[in-house]
C-alpha cells in the first residue's frame, strides 16, 4: 500500500480521537469510550503502521537498527500499554500511538511529494521525444512511430516539428531550437553536414536528415539515464548518515530507557506519565529528516543541473568538486574550437599538399581533417602510398612513388634535415600560434603547412571565472611549446604543460595531484585516460562517447563557461547537503532533553503526538531546504566581483 493511503486511512481513524481530546473538557464523551478508541487505534496499527515494525524486525534481525525502529517502538509501546492501562482501569493514551503514527507518515507524504518534484526533471525530459517520424520508404515519405525508425533512415523534418533521433543533416538548411537538451536559449543554425539532437524543435526551414544513432543510444536516453542515475546515487557523506543513524538509535533507545527509568524510580511519576516521556524521547529522536539531507538535495541538484545541460553523474563528484585546487584542460576542441584551418604552405604548394594529403587521408585527427579539406578546396591530386606506418606522438610516414616520406610534428626533427630558413619561419608561424605540420622526403623537410585552431569565443572568460574561484589553470597538450604558449596567453591559462605524448596525460595529471585534487577537462579518446584519473573528469559534450563515458561530469553545450556552473551547482549542491544535516542533527540533540522532561519544572513538555508532529515538520523543513536549491542564483565568481 502507498505511503499517501496508509496516510489518510491514519488521518481518518485518528480524527475521533482528535474530536475527543478537544470536546472532552466540555463533558462530551466518545461512545464506546476506550473500546472505540482500542478499535480505531488497531486498525491504524495493523495498516499504516505496520510496515514500520516490520522493517524495524527486519533491520533488527541483521544486528541494524534504522529510522522506522524508534517510530515501531514509540508507537507499539504506547499501543500495548495503552491495552495494559484499559485492562487495569488506568488512564489510556492509543491518541499517542495514533498520532505519532498519522504524522510520522504526513512527513513521509511530504518527502514523496517532494522527491516526485525533484525528479520532474526527468520526466519533462522523457516528455520531449517525438512520438513519431516522417521517414523515406521505398521512395516515398510514411509517418511512422518512432519505435520503428532505424539508423540510416531519412527522415523528414517540417517547420515546428521535433526532430526525430540524432543524426546528420542531407539536404536543406534551418534553425533549431536545443534549448530542451543543451540549456542554450538561442536558436542553432543548421546546415548540411551538421548534426541534429532527437527532441529538439525545428524552427523555419525544412531539411531531410539521416539517423544515427536511435532508441536508447539517443542523446536525449544518454541524458535522462544518466540524471537517473545520478538521483539515485549517493554520495560518499550518506555514509556518514548511515554511521550515524546506526549509532544515534540504541544511544535514543537508552536515553529513553534512562528517562522512564528517572521519572519512575526516583521522581515518583506513575507509570503512565514515565512512559510517555520515554516514547517522547522515541518519536522526537527518529532520524527521518537526517536520512533525507543527502538524497533530497542530490536530487534536486541533479535534476536543475540537467536541465542547464550539465550532466553530474553521482553524488561523489559533488563532494570531490569541494575539493579542486587545480583546473587541467586539454587544448584542441576544449580550449579551441576543435576545427582547424590551413592558414599557410611554405614550399612547392602542389608537391607538399600532395604528400601530406597522401599519408593524412586516413587519419581522423582534427590536423589531418584540416590538411585534406585544404587539399580538396585545391584539386591537389591524392597519390598512392605503400608501407604506411604511425610513429608514435611524431607522425606517419609511408613510401610515395617509391621514396619514404613522412608528415609530422617537430619531434621528428631528431631524425630529419631542415634548412635554416625553414627553422626560421617554423618560429615565427609558432609564435602566431599555429600549429606546424612538417613534409618531408627521403629525411629533408620539403615544406610547411601552418594549421590553426583558435580558441572558442567563451574560452578567456571561462578562464577568469576559475581564476576568480582561486583556482589553479593548467593546459595539457602534445602541441609543441610555443604554439601552447600562444594560445595560453590569450585566454589566460596560467600553466603550459606541452610536447605531452597521449599515453603521457594521465601521468601529468597524477603529478599535478601530488599538490592537491584535479578536475580534468577533455573532449577525445586520448583524454579518456585522463577523466579516468583526475578526481573529477568534465567531458564536453561534442566529444567522442568514450570520453564521455569517462567523465564524472558533462557538459552538453559544449561551453567552456559550463565548468564554472558545473563546479559552483556542485558545490551548492554540496554545501546544502551539509547545511541539511546539520539541522537535522541539532533538532534531534535539542528535541531529546525536552521530551525527557527536563525542562518540566517551567512549564515546558513535549507529548508523544507534538513529537510526531514536529518529527514530521523537521523532515519536511529539510526537503524544502533541498528545493530551494531550484532558486539559487548561479553566478561566476568573476561577475559577482
Amino acid at each position: 500500500m502507498s505511503i499517501t493511503k496508509r496516510f489518510w486511512i491514519s488521518l481518518l481513524f485518528s480524527l475521533p480521537m482528535l474530536a475527543n481530546m478537544i470536546l472532552m473538557p466540555f463533558g462530551w464523551m466518545m461512545p464506546g469510550g476506550n473500546w472505540t478508541q482500542l478499535a480505531l487505534t488497531t486498525v491504524i496499527m495493523w495498516i499504516s503502521a505496520r510496515p514500520f515494525w516490520q522493517s524495524a524486525w527486519a533491520s533488527f534481525t541483521k544486528h541494524h537498527s534504522n529510522m522506522d525502529t524508534l517510530v515501531a517502538i514509540g508507537t507499539v509501546t504506547a499501543y500495548l500499554y495503552s491495552i495494559y492501562a484499559m485492562a487495569t482501569h488506568q488512564a489510556v493514551f492509543f491518541e499517542s500511538a495514533a498520532f505519532v503514527t498519522t504524522f510520522v507518515l504526513l512527513g513521509q507524504v511530504f518527502e514523496e511529494r517532494m522527491r516526485n518534484n525533484a525528479s520532474n526533471a526527468v520526466e519533462k525530459l522523457v516528455d520531449l521525444q517525438a512520438k513519431d517520424a516522417e521517414v523515406m520508404r521505398d521512395g516515398k515519405l510514411v509517418k511512422i512511430p518512432l519505435s520503428e525508425v532505424v539508423v540510416g533512415d531519412i527522415i523528414r523534418v517540417k517547420p515546428g516539428q521535433k526532430v526525430a533521433v540524432d543524426g546528420v543533416i542531407t539536404e536543406g538548411t534551418s534553425t533549431i531550437d536545443e534549448s530542451m537538451v543543451t540549456g542554450e536559449s538561442m536558436p542553432v543554425e543548421k546546415k548540411a553536414g551538421d548534426k541534429v539532437i532527437g527532441s529538439t524543435i525545428n524552427s523555419n526551414g525544412t531539411f531531410m536528415f539521416k539517423a544515427e544513432k536511435v532508441g536508447n543510444d539517443t542523446m536525449l536516453s544518454q541524458i535522462v539515464d544518466l540524471v537517473k542515475k545520478a538521483q539515485n546515487s549517493h554520495a560518499p557523506i550518506q555514509n556518514l548518515t548511515d554511521k550515524v543513524s546506526d549509532i544515534f538509535v540504541p544511544v535514543v533507545l537508552i536515553i529513553a530507557i534512562l528517562t522512564f527509568m528517572i521519572w519512575y524510580v526516583f521522581l515518583d511519576a506513575s507509570v503512565a506519565n514515565s512512559l510517555i516521556f520515554a516514547v517522547s524521547v522515541v518519536v522526537i529522536a527518529c532520524p527521518c529528516a537526517l536520512g533525507l539531507a543527502t538524497p533530497t538535495a542530490l536530487m534536486v541538484g541533479t535534476g536543475r543541473s540537467a536541465k542547464m545541460g550539465i550532466l553530474i553523474k553521482n553524488g561523489e563528484v559533488l563532494e570531490a568538486v569541494n575539493e579542486i585546487k587545480t583546473v587541467v584542460f586539454d587544448k584542441t576542441g576544449t580550449i579551441t574550437v576543435g576545427k582547424p584551418e590551413v592558414t599557410d604552405i611554405v614550399g612547392n604548394e602542389q608537391e607538399v599538399l600532395s604528400v601530406a594529403t597522401g599519408l593524412e587521408q586516413s587519419s581522423e585527427h582534427p590536423l589531418a581533417s584540416a590538411i585534406v579539406k585544404k587539399s580538396e578546396s585545391m584539386n591537389i591530386k591524392t597519390p598512392q602510398v605503400a608501407d604506411f606506418k604511425a610513429i608514435e606522438g611524431k607522425g606517419v610516414e609511408a613510401l610515395i612513388n617509391g621514396k619514404k616520406s613522412f608528415v609530422g610534428n617537430d619531434k621528428l626533427l631528431d631524425d630529419v634535415e631542415i634548412g635554416k630558413e625553414l627553422e626560421q619561419q617554423v618560429v615565427e608561424l609558432q609564435e602566431q600560434a599555429k600549429t606546424v605540420v612538417f613534409v618531408g622526403v627521403e629525411n629533408q623537410v620539403v615544406g610547411l603547412i601552418a594549421i590553426q585552431d583558435a580558441p572558442k569565443e567563451t574560452s578567456k572568460e571561462a578562464i577568469a571565472d576559475l581564476k576568480a574561484r582561486g583556482l589553479k589553470t593548467v593546459m595539457l597538450t602534445g602541441d609543441n611549446q610555443r604554439v601552447a604558449e600562444a594560445i595560453a596567453k590569450q585566454v589566460g591559462i596560467d600553466e603550459v604543460i606541452a610536447d605531452v605524448l597521449p599515453s603521457e596525460k594521465a601521468d601529468h595529471v597524477k603529478s599535478i595531484q601530488e599538490s592537491g585534487k584535479v578536475a580534468f577537462v577533455g573532449d577525445g579518446i586520448n583524454d579518456a585516460p585522463a577523466l579516468t584519473v583526475a578526481d573529477v573528469g568534465i567531458a564536453m559534450g561534442s566529444g567522442t562517447d568514450i570520453a564521455i563515458e569517462s567523465g564524472g561530469i558533462v557538459l552538453v553545450k559544449n561551453d567552456l563557461r559550463d565548468v564554472d556552473k558545473a563546479l559552483a551547482l556542485s558545490k551548492k549542491t554540496f554545501n546544502r547537503i551539509k547545511l541539511n544535516l546539520f539541522w537535522a542533527f541539532i533538532y534531534n540533540v535539542l528535541g531529546i532533553p525536552v521530551a525527557a522532561g527536563i525542562f518540566f519544572g517551567i512549564g515546558l513538555t513535549l507529548s508523544p503526538e507534538l513529537a510526531g508532529l514536529a518529527m514530521a515538520f523537521s523532515s519536511l523543513s529539510v526537503v524544502t531546504s533541498s528545493m530551494l536549491l531550484n532558486k539559487a542564483r548561479i553566478t561566476s565568481k568573476a561577475k559577482a566581483a
